[in-house]
């Protein structure tokens, strides 16, 4: 038996809402989580949409495993018209969010129209309401939390999403926060306020509805948390979370410093987990997952004294440390505080930033441009500041604000060579040039320069699944990053924690975990699993292209094609990625792809997407 899904459908112009069963063949043709998501988005988003515009749809998306037993699988996503890329934004949150919309009774959510006032939504038993906002409205993301979930009653059985003042001021890479946890990259957050949506409180019972097959869900639960407790990296993730990343990326010279000049960081020893630790005060976690991975610091001297953070994860880290050029761990935690309240994605922010620094070096701007801060390397306060003038969104934070690839459009002067982004959304804190089957990720990522999405190559690092490579051999990696790709569509159709593959349990319960939570018995099949993975990378890919994405997207910034890398040292020194173009025509065709980057005809009748076919048709012919 095939269990039943629906979705819940809220427009905020006419304040209606309605459920809706999802399609049953739907879950062997997406499966889920994503899949929905990518499926939801084509066919209710049209053409060059404006991300900010009233069609523009808002998706949250649950997994099928949310709301379950099960650790390291209650993640959920948004997914919508990223108004920082123009193109597709599939964004991922933790905490306790996708679990209650599993218990709510919803795989996704809708959101539509544009609310003529700020309001927030209750949705509970069946019903949303529609609440007057205009008391939160100027309230960071912490703050309207706690006031949507007191309105709600309070209690256990409540989770609730919002944005702070960044996506009120519709900062291009705002951010939707659970608690601290947040959906940040693309800026979904600046769509919810476009659409004068401050929050969402779901109140709910916790139940296993959603779930088929109870008895098995229950013994596959404790098979994994047998497997977990026993794992090293598993406990290594509990002890320090992210936090030890970035001793390991600098000694492999792929830590991005000063705007992508240099794999390393002086100072970086500094950023270690045990420095961390001595400033941890607590922990926190996603919906029961035993690794509570969310490492809280508080800072107790210096000049950041009281800072505190459920983080900074290793993204923030380096966001505000190897950009600026300066090893503190202070101005981390304070920097990752500032933008969890104001709900900005640290990645962007961060990088932004850095793009600015080295504006300020070459002269294109100066003091007068940056509301009199000196943007040299090394001047943390600064960067503490410009962070809060984004969130604001006033002075040079507007400018900010835009994202590096629209700021390097403003100022030009050969900045566009510079600018560290891909498809406008800036790059990950992994040096492509020292991961380059990473780098060919990055340029053919649906959702830009995201180190998510499968466009991390842990084959590189030793994963021999399919196979090992070396990291910095050019060519003949096409199949890897696709292998990457597709694999990454069906991990987040449960949708699993990025962290738990190293946990040693996904390979051999993955697969009866979906079947136990949906019926669909052909997950074991690795073609079948295979095709779906496809399935999904190429609707979101065809969704691309009616939105104006061109293969001249698919590349990488001019700084790591052509300029060398240096790592003093380390490994990588002289390092480029020269071979862009060559490799990305082979992934084409690996793809089934045109040379122009559509999916072709025969490749989508393939997947059981035909209905996609006419429009690469239609828009190739344009």
């Amino acid at each position: 038996m095939v269990g039943k899904r629906k979705l819940l459908r809220v427009n905020l112009t006419n304040r209606t809402f309605n459920t809706e069963e999802i399609p049953e063949a739907w879950l062997r043709l997406y499966g889920g989580g994503r899949g929905f998501g990518a499926k939801l988005l084509y066919d209710n988003v049209p053409d060059n949409c404006d991300p900010f515009g009233e069609d523009n749809k808002l998706i949250f998306c649950a997994g099928v495993l949310a709301g379950t037993k099960l650790h390291a699988v209650h993640r959920w996503l948004v997914q919508t018209k990223s108004p920082l890329t123009d193109g597709y934004c599939r964004s991922s949150g933790g905490g306790t969010w996708g679990a209650y919309m599993q218990f709510a009774g919803y795989d996704c959510i809708i959101i539509e129209g544009k609310s003529d006032t700020p309001i927030y939504l209750s949705i509970a038993s069946g019903k949303v309401e529609f609440r007057d906002a205009s008391h939160l409205w100027g309230k960071n993301t912490e703050e309207a939390q706690d006031a949507i979930k007191e309105a709600l009653g309070g209690g256990k059985n409540i989770s609730t999403v919002a944005i702070g003042q960044a996506g009120e001021n519709k900062v291009l890479y705002a951010g939707t926060f659970c608690g601290r946890r947040s959906a940040s990259r693309g800026g979904s957050g600046a769509v919810l306020g476009s659409k004068n949506l401050k929050g969402i409180g779901i109140s709910a019972e916790r139940s296993y509805n959603h779930i088929v097959n109870v008895q098995m869900m229950e013994e596959l639960g404790r098979k994994q948390f047998g497997i977990m407790r026993e794992n090293e990296e598993f406990k290594l993730h509990k002890e320090f979370g992210t936090t030890d990343g970035t001793v390991a990326r600098n000694a492999m010279g792929i830590f991005p410093t000063k705007n992508f000049r240099y794999g390393l960081l002086d100072g970086f020893e500094i950023l270690n987990g045990a420095e961390y630790k001595k400033m941890r005060i607590g922990s926190a976690g996603c919906y029961i997952c035993g690794a509570n991975c969310g490492m809280i610091h508080k800072v107790t001297d210096g000049e950041y004294e009281g800072a505190e953070s459920e983080g900074p994860e290793y993204e923030s880290h380096w966001s505000f440390t190897g950009p600026i050029g300066v090893a503190n761990i202070g101005a981390t935690i304070r920097a990752d505080q500032i933008c969890d309240d104001y709900g900005l994605d640290s990645m962007s922010a961060g990088g932004s930033i850095g793009f600015a620094y080295e504006l300020y070096e070459k002269g294109i701007i100066t003091k007068a441009d940056t509301d009199g801060l000196e943007l040299v390397y090394g001047n943390h306060q600064a960067m503490i500041e410009l962070l809060h003038k984004i969130g604001r969104y006033e002075g040079f934070g507007k400018i900010l604000a835009m994202g590096v690839k629209k700021m390097a459009q403003h100022y030009g002067q050969g900045s566009e060579d510079f600018a560290m982004h891909v498809k406008g959304m800036e790059i990950a804190g992994y040096e492509p040039r020292g991961l380059k089957a990473t780098g060919y990720g990055y340029a053919t990522s649906n959702i830009g320069g995201s180190h998510c999405a499968g466009a991390i190559a842990w084959q590189e690092w030793g994963m021999p699944v399919p196979r090992a490579v070396d990291r910095f051999e050019d060519l003949g990696k096409e199949d890897i990053v696709i292998f990457n790709q597709n694999n990454s569509g069906v991990n987040e159709i449960g949708i699993i924690c990025s962290f738990a593959n190293g946990w040693g349990w996904t390979f051999p319960l993955y697969s009866p975990m979906l079947t136990a939570a949906t019926g669909v018995t052909e997950y074991e099949d690795m073609r079948f699993r295979g095709m779906m993975g496809e399935r999904i990378f190429n609707l979101e890919r065809a969704f691309l292209m009616r939105q104006g994405v061109t293969a001249a997207d698919d590349t990488l910034p001019k700084r790591i094609r052509e300029e060398p890398l240096h790592t003093s040292g380390m490994p990588g020194e002289g390092q480029t990625m020269g071979h862009v173009d060559e490799v990305i025509a082979s992934y084409y065709k690996l793809r089934g792809w045109t040379q122009d980057g559509f999916p072709t005809r025969e490749k989508l009748e393939s997947l059981g997407l035909g209905f996609a076919a006419d429009d690469m048709e239609r828009i190739r012919g344009k």
